[in-house]
């Protein structure tokens, strides 16, 4: 499968048209993005770990019967996926309280929620991806009401998995991100699972393995990203 035209560039991937219609490239780059853009990087070789990680968890969500968009690895940085429909909503599952909730509740950061806490952002950088519920999803049309049910099921069913696979490597899923879109008549789970989207934090000591030590300047930032392929792959050593 060859890459064709190039359909979007987003901030960490790129997506090319393949000979099939209903199937797509979706490559993974090394640029790093935060604060709605406003600091902007390389994290060497992490658009191959992404691609990996992410890969990873599909496979298992797929064996556990999360329907995701996922087809085959293609090369280090390149997936082949099916072409979604994406919904222009970020579902968010929260665990642990850490980044805007610790503003928006006052709660102290890695306070352990009693329940997950699922949340929906509006996918629009041009008004920095604004929280919101669902008379907004009604209002704005981004999805109806059926769907934005499914989306929270899934996203819940997403989290009990995930959580359960990273505690067995001893990573704490604190909270993570979720993009999904329409296939046909389904809705599928898309974009990717890795530190990008997630953040994760060691079960012992509580060190950030995720992309919020590029955010702040923790350092060490490739190692991290090694480490967590290392951990959630079972590789001896980094792509």
């Amino acid at each position: 499968m060859k890459k064709g035209e190039l359909l979007y560039e987003g901030k960490a991937k790129r997506i090319y048209s393949t000979e099939d219609a209903g199937l797509v490239i979706q490559e993974f780059k090394d640029d790093a993005t935060a604060f709605d853009g406003k600091k902007r990087g390389s994290i060497a070789n992490k658009g191959i770990v992404n691609n990996r990680i992410s890969a990873h968890f599909f496979t298992i969500l797929e064996r556990e019967g999360i329907p995701t968009h996922f087809v085959r690895i293609l090369s280090e940085r390149l997936m082949l996926v099916k072409r979604l429909q994406i919904f222009p909503i970020e579902v968010v599952v929260r665990n642990i309280v850490a980044g805007s909730l610790v503003k928006r509740t006052g709660l102290e950061e890695g306070t352990a929620l009693k329940n997950p806490v699922i949340e929906a952002y509006y996918k629009n950088d041009r008004l920095g991806d604004p929280f919101i519920n669902s008379y907004h999803i009604a209002a704005l049309q981004l999805a109806t009401p059926a769907e934005e049910r499914q989306l929270h099921e899934l996203a819940g069913k997403v989290n009990e998995i995930l959580v359960r696979e990273l505690n067995r490597v001893g990573i704490d899923l604190v909270d993570f991100k979720l993009e999904f879109g329409r296939w046909k008549d389904r809705i599928l789970l898309g974009d990717e699972i890795s530190p990008d989207t997630c953040r994760f934090w060691d079960r012992g000591t509580g060190k950030k393995l995720d992309k919020d030590r590029f955010r702040f300047d923790l350092g060490d930032v490739e190692g991290t990203y090694q480490e967590v392929f290392r951990r959630v792959c079972g590789a001896e050593e980094g792509a």
